[in-house]
Parts: C-alpha cells; sequence; structure tokens
C-alpha cells in the first residue's frame, strides 16, 4: 500500500467523547497535496465535518474506512511540535485536542495572500520613443529608473497623471507584472543609533542567561525588576543571544497596549526579522505575518497572549513581560494560561524562559525563591541613576469629613497643577471606564439593570446606559422603570468623570483618555498615547491600559483615583492585584529626568497591601500575603478550579450544576482531599440572557484534582444535557 494511504484526523467537534484520532482513505487525486496540518472536510456519522490531518498510515485494522470527501486547505495549519503542544494542552486544559488546534491553528486565509501590478519600461528604439510627449517620456525614464512601481506610484513620482502611465501601456512602452505584497503592519520604525550601556545587574542576569542559552538546555528564570530598571534591554540582549546562535526568540505581552511600544523598541533593533501577532491585526497582516514566521523569515515574534502559538520550529528564548498580569489568561475554551504554554513550548524546545516584573505573581515568586521552578534575577536599581517615585497615601475618609466631596483630594488636585505650571506631564487611573457606575432611584432603591445580563448599567456621558458584559445599551430614563419616579441619580466613578472634572479644574490642560471606550479603532491606543509622548496632551487620564510597561518620560505625577475599586472586589487575589496596579502605575512616574511623586486615594489607607505600595516593598507584601494564603489554603498551597454552567432555563442550569456536584461525590470528592464548593449563582448570575451557576473545587493536590474532573465530564457529557453547557477552568483569574 502507498504510504500515504490514510490518514490521521483529528475531527473538529469540541465533545470529549469524540477526541482520538480517526482514520479516513486518502483518494489518490489528493495524496501529493496532504501533509500534516492539513484541514480536510471528512464524513463523521451522517454529517460532514472539517478536521485536521495529524500523521499517515500505509494501512489500518479497521474496516471499512471512509474516504476524505474533500481538500478545504493543504498548507499545513501547524508544525508538528505544535500539534504536540495541542495533545498537552488538551491533557492540560480539559479540552479536546480540536479546541487546542483552534487556537493553535493558521489564521483564516480569507484576508491573503494580496497581490498588486508593477509597471516596468520596455526599452524600445530610439524611433520609438521620439514618438513620445514631454510628459510621456518623463514617465517612461521614471519607470525606467524604479522599476515596479504601482501605476499610482509611477504618476506620482513622474509628476504625471495616471492618464499618461496608461497610454504609454496602450503603446507597448510599459508593461505590469504581478508580484505578491507584505503587509506590514508596524513598517516605519527608526534604527537604534546605538546600544545603551548596560548596569551592573542587568549584565549579570544577561549573563547568566546566555550561558543557559549556549549549553541548550531548557532553564527558567525570573526577572524581578523594579519599575525602570531596564527589564526590556535584558529581553532584547536576549532575544539577540538566540539569534546569533541560529535560533528564535518568541516576545510576548499581556496586552496590544503594551505591545506597541515594544514592538517598536524591538523594530528598531532588529527591523526586517520581527513578525507582529495580536488579534488587532487586520486579517490580511495577520495572515501575512503568520506566514513569514512560518517560512522562517521572521525569527523574532512579538505579540499579546495568542502570538504564544506561533509557528517557530526552533525556539531559544521565551519572554513574558509583566508575566503576573491576568490578561495572560485565556477566558474562553480552552482556558489556557499563557505561562504555561509557554513553558511546555520551552520544554519541547529546549529553550530559556525568562518572566519578567516588577511584581512577580505570588506563585511564580515563591517558586523561584526556592528554586524548585525557577531561578531569581534581580534588577533593585533603576537606570542612570534615576529614583523611584515618593507615594503618599490620602485618606478619602478625611477629605470627606473636610467638605471635599470631588473625586480629587486637595492634596492630588494641588500637585496635578503644580506640575502643569511646571510644563510638566500627568497620569491619573482609575480601572473602572463610564461616567457614573450606576444609576439609582432616590424613591424606592432599584438600579437601572441590563435587560441581558444581572448586572446595573453604567453611566456614560453621551447620554447612553451600556452594559460592559454583553454591549447593550439604552438612553437615560427620565423615570425610574421600577417606580415610575422621576428622582433618578448618577453614583459613582469612571475615567470618563475624572475627565470631565479635570477639565473643569484645569480648563487650559490638554486631556486625553485611554480606556476601553476611546480605543475601539484600530491603532486608536497607539495614537493616544503617542499624542502624550510627544508632549501634545498633558494629562493622561486611563484604566489598567496604561498602569504598566509604558515609558513615559515627560511624567512626574502619577494619580491613583480610588485605590478600592480591586481591593473591595470579591477575589482572594485582590490585594495582590491592589498591590501590583499601585506599584505598577507609580512606576510610569519619574522615567525622566525630573523626579516623580505618586498620589494614592483610597478609604482603606491601613490595609497591608496599600502601605506595602506606598514602601514600594515588594518583599513585604508577599511575606504577608504568603503567610494569609497558606492559612486559608488559597493559591499556591492548593489548587483552584471553577465548574461553570450556563443555559436560557435557570431552572435547569441549576439542576444541573447539583447534578455534578453530586457526580463529583459519587468519584471521591470530599474523601479524596479535593473541597467541593456550590453550586451558587456567580456575582453575575445572567450573561446575555444565559443563566449561570458555579462549582468551585480547591485541594492541595492539582493532579488529583483535574483527574477527577476528567473523569466526572466524561460522564456528565454522556448524558443529555438539555441545553446546558458547562466549561471547566484551571486556576481561574476571576469568578465572576
Amino acid at each position: 500500500m502507498p504510504e500515504r494511504a490514510y490518514a490521521e484526523v483529528v475531527v473538529d467537534l469540541p465533545l470529549s467523547r469524540v477526541d482520538r484520532i480517526y482514520h479516513y482513505c486518502v483518494p489518490e487525486q489528493f495524496r501529493s497535496r496532504l501533509c500534516p496540518g492539513s484541514r480536510v472536510l471528512v464524513p463523521f456519522g451522517r454529517r460532514k465535518l472539517p478536521g485536521y490531518v495529524v500523521g499517515f498510515r500505509s494501512h489500518v485494522t479497521v474496516s471499512p474506512v471512509k474516504d476524505i470527501t474533500e481538500v478545504l486547505d493543504a498548507e499545513p495549519a501547524f508544525t508538528p511540535e505544535l500539534y504536540a503542544l495541542a495533545r498537552w494542552m488538551a491533557d492540560r486544559y480539559l479540552c479536546t485536542t480540536a479546541q487546542a488546534l483552534q487556537c493553535i491553528a493558521a489564521p483564516s486565509r480569507k484576508g491573503g495572500p494580496r497581490f498588486e501590478e508593477g509597471v516596468r519600461a520596455v526599452p524600445g528604439s530610439p524611433a520609438d520613443r521620439e514618438t513620445l510627449t514631454p510628459k510621456q517620456r518623463q514617465a517612461w525614464r521614471a519607470a525606467q529608473e524604479h522599476p515596479g512601481l504601482t501605476r499610482t506610484q509611477l504618476a506620482l513620482r513622474a509628476g504625471v497623471s495616471c492618464g499618461v502611465v496608461n497610454r504609454l501601456l496602450d503603446k507597448g512602452m510599459l508593461t505590469t507584472s504581478r508580484r505578491g505584497v507584505v503587509r506590514d503592519p508596524y513598517p516605519e520604525v527608526a534604527a537604534d543609533t546605538g546600544l545603551p550601556r548596560l548596569t551592573t545587574e542587568q549584565a549579570v542576569a544577561l549573563e547568566t542567561i546566555e550561558r543557559s542559552l549556549q549549553a541548550g538546555r531548557r532553564e527558567l528564570f525570573v526577572l524581578h525588576g523594579i519599575t525602570g530598571s531596564g527589564k526590556t534591554e535584558v529581553y532584547l540582549r536576549a532575544a539577540a543571544a538566540a539569534l546569533e546562535r541560529g535560533r528564535q526568540a518568541l516576545v510576548l505581552v499581556p496586552e496590544i497596549a503594551l505591545a506597541s511600544q515594544l514592538i517598536q523598541q524591538f523594530k528598531a533593533r532588529f527591523g526586517g526579522l520581527v513578525a507582529v501577532l495580536h488579534s488587532r491585526l487586520g486579517a490580511g497582516e495577520r495572515y501575512d505575518e503568520w506566514k513569514r514566521i512560518f517560512q522562517g523569515e521572521a525569527p523574532l515574534v512579538v505579540g499579546a497572549r495568542s502570538a504564544v502559538f506561533a509557528p517557530l520550529t526552533n525556539i531559544g528564548v521565551v519572554v513574558l513581560d509583566e508575566e503576573h498580569e491576568p490578561g495572560y489568561k485565556q477566558e474562553d475554551n480552552p482556558r489556557y494560561q499563557t505561562g504555561e504554554v509557554a513553558r511546555a513550548r520551552a520544554s519541547l524546545a529546549k529553550a530559556v524562559v525568562i518572566l519578567g516584573s516588577a511584581t512577580p505573581a505570588l506563585r511564580t515568586y515563591a517558586g523561584a525563591l526556592t528554586g524548585r521552578h525557577g531561578r531569581l534575577l534581580k534588577l533593585t536599581r533603576r537606570v542612570d541613576g534615576k529614583v523611584l517615585p515618593r507615594i503618599k497615601v490620602v485618606d478619602l475618609r478625611e477629605e470627606l469629613r473636610a467638605g471635599n466631596q470631588h473625586v480629587f483630594s486637595r492634596c492630588l488636585a494641588g500637585k496635578i497643577g503644580g506640575r502643569l505650571r511646571d510644563g510638566q506631564q500627568v497620569i491619573l487611573f482609575l480601572n473602572r471606564r463610564g461616567f457614573a457606575t450606576i444609576v439609582l432611584c432616590r424613591v424606592c432603591g432599584e438600579a437601572v439593570f441590563c435587560s441581558h445580563c444581572a448586572i446595573s448599567l453604567t453611566y456614560h456621558h453621551d447620554g447612553s446606559l451600556r452594559c460592559h458584559y454583553c454591549g447593550y445599551r439604552r438612553p437615560m430614563p427620565l423615570v425610574c422603570p421600577a417606580c415610575g419616579s422621576g428622582h433618578l441619580n448618577r453614583f459613582g466613578t469612571g475615567t470618563q468623570k475624572i475627565e470631565a472634572e479635570a477639565r473643569v479644574l484645569f480648563p487650559k490642560a490638554r486631556v486625553v483618555r485611554l480606556d476601553g471606550d476611546t480605543v475601539t479603532r484600530k491603532r486608536s491606543h497607539e495614537q493616544i498615547l503617542q499624542q502624550f509622548r510627544e508632549g501634545r496632551a498633558d494629562i493622561l487620564i486611563g484604566t489598567q491600559m496604561i498602569a504598566k510597561g509604558l515609558d513615559l518620560p515627560g511624567v512626574t505625577l502619577v494619580g491613583v483615583v480610588n485605590a478600592d475599586t480591586t481591593l473591595l472586589l470579591p477575589d482572594y487575589q485582590s490585594a495582590e492585584r491592589t498591590f501590583q496596579l499601585i506599584t505598577q502605575v507609580a512606576g510610569r512616574a519619574g522615567r525622566g529626568t525630573a523626579p516623580g511623586e505618586v498620589v494614592v486615594q483610597t478609604h482603606r489607607p491601613e490595609h497591608y497591601s496599600i502601605q506595602a505600595a506606598a514602601g514600594q516593598n515588594y518583599e513585604q507584601f508577599f511575606a504577608r500575603e504568603m503567610s494569609l494564603r497558606k492559612e486559608l489554603g488559597y493559591p499556591p498551597f492548593a489548587t483552584l478550579a471553577r465548574v461553570l454552567f450556563k443555559g436560557k432555563q435557570e431552572s435547569k442550569v441549576h439542576s444541573e450544576a447539583l447534578q455534578f456536584r453530586d457526580l463529583l461525590a459519587g468519584l471521591g470528592a470530599g474523601q479524596a482531599q479535593v473541597q467541593v464548593l456550590g453550586p451558587a449563582p456567580p456575582p453575575v448570575a445572567r450573561i446575555k440572557d444565559y443563566f449561570r451557576r458555579h462549582l468551585i473545587l480547591k485541594s492541595p493536590k492539582r493532579k488529583l484534582l483535574r483527574t477527577l474532573l476528567q473523569k466526572a465530564l466524561a460522564e456528565f457529557e454522556a448524558g443529555a444535557r438539555g441545553g446546558v453547557m458547562v466549561s471547566v477552568d484551571i486556576d481561574p483569574q476571576h469568578f465572576v
């Protein structure tokens, strides 16, 4: 039998009971076209479904074997290493291999490739040229000197109309040829003029990393560097060291807003060797960048979460900048943690992993301290002898007692005015968008809720009420929908209200805002940051998009408008996230020649996370929080899992959640060091018209927890579920 007589296919169906390899006969006309990674259409039961070819066989023991129906895309959608990664993800995150491959596979080809016509001069005889008009001769000479321009480009270069170019084409004095065009999403970046001098700590960290690269061994480094200590330069030099050894580099950031700055820095250093992958690229741009990586033309990839699946084949170093960020967690199936996937890729490639942060996740730092999960590298000083900003904590309770009901304390307002008079820039941070967070009736006490979600609507400055979960919007009602009263009031503060008050208090200041409402268009976040960086704005107001990673030398004052927005969340990680956000946003101040200052406004100035952040003392916070986590049995001393149920009928959702809990109990939960809490409604019990219930599982034994859930899911899926969907999240980042 021919070597490729039968194909091994993973069918694209997200059900664990069919999560295995199926064999199909390869018709003769397809054998030369197919390869591992090709997408095909196959008969599956009474349906025809897409699937991925993952291997071939010359013979099979089962009979009969159905034929592949159609080749959807012969080009491979992933590499063999990425297929191995998909199998690992399926086991790790309790998803199917098909679901993992959907994350990994090449982007849609709907966006590319793109072609354009280039114009070239036909030599012709001197007599032919004599018949040309002066403008035609001008265009012909331009085509001869600059072959390959498009018609429009040639007309602009020659200073003539497109009609002149078309007449030359009709005469046969010009000819066209079709060529592929690569869409570069970041084409214009000025090259680096020289390498900065490394600090002693940077040099030591880099030397340690390069030794592991040279030895070709997989090793994990935790780069704990204070804000402004030069972590990015270590990333740049580590990537260069990998390229010098004929290997590749993968650099990840948690948010696209951060990606833009890092992309500019890497493109300035490495030029066309850099490819970019993130969700804000156009379909064609993403396809072209993926193709460049797959073909080996771009050995250095910079991007957000999904870039961890870039089709690199010889990775030498993987960098996760701001490794603590919850943005590295994928919130849809499969619910993967980017850091874990990056480490899995590094294991397959024997690569070095660098986890960088000024505020490492507790789990990460604890593993590095003991040496069990990585080596700790420290950068304790800012580059060029710059000092960390001073942090002042303002008690908002005292402000209220003094009669100040504005969002800015007297201290913060005074300091903003002073910085503006000195021609310096200010950042104001609040991790909540909109104008007012709730609209409440003062007669009946009812809030105005979303029609599709169990959450109150947020008032926006354009007069609309919006749901930040499903996107529903409605005009601000004139009367209360519940009782008909006209006493509707707006409460709470969002970034739009901060902007409005800043414009009133500082009318001459140029104010810009960066949040989810202002970055709806492609590249809008880059434009806002560039405007601020170039000094065309005085005050930047924003959410967590502005809290970390950005290097803005003109900023000398940062105001944290309300530190309690994260501190009071119903989440065991609220103190950690509060400490991280304050420390990170404080680090935006004082990166230029002038020293920086930070004002933190809070109703809980005595809280240990606020105190530790004010002292910029990570070790102090780490010791206190780890003690509490150990006492309460929370990560990293245990593993958590969340099982979420959702459906259109609330009673059915609750019933299915109860059945799953009983199923877990029958498999030994409770007696097997696995604690089960719930079922209960999450904080938001309905989203997009789907009612929700969840179970929370906790165990000190991660493998035992995962095995128990695998068995329960297999049994649960075998029954009729009545339209109720179930998903599992290992190590959930939130419980909303």
